[in-house]
């Protein structure tokens, strides 16, 4: 086959039996924090890593609001 007569396959949607929800193929969003102007940046996968207020580069993933406990001995 050559490449030209190639197409790809496309999403349609199936008519099975189980309840399909829209869900974003990009995947999830996170939340980081900027390290030079502290503004909240939200990214999906394959996004810029960029400060969307200040074009810095480091950004800083946020701190979980779940309480996270460790055993130690």
């Amino acid at each position: 086959m050559s490449r030209e007569a190639y197409a790809p396959p496309t999403l349609q949607p199936s008519s099975s039996n189980f309840n399909t929800t829209t869900t974003d193929l990009a995947g999830p969003i996170t939340q980081y924090v900027c390290g030079e102007c502290n503004a909240k940046v939200l990214l999906k996968k394959g996004d810029a890593i960029r400060c969307k207020e200040c074009g810095h580069r480091v950004l800083n993933k946020e701190r979980t609001k779940r309480m996270v406990q460790f055993e130690a001995r």
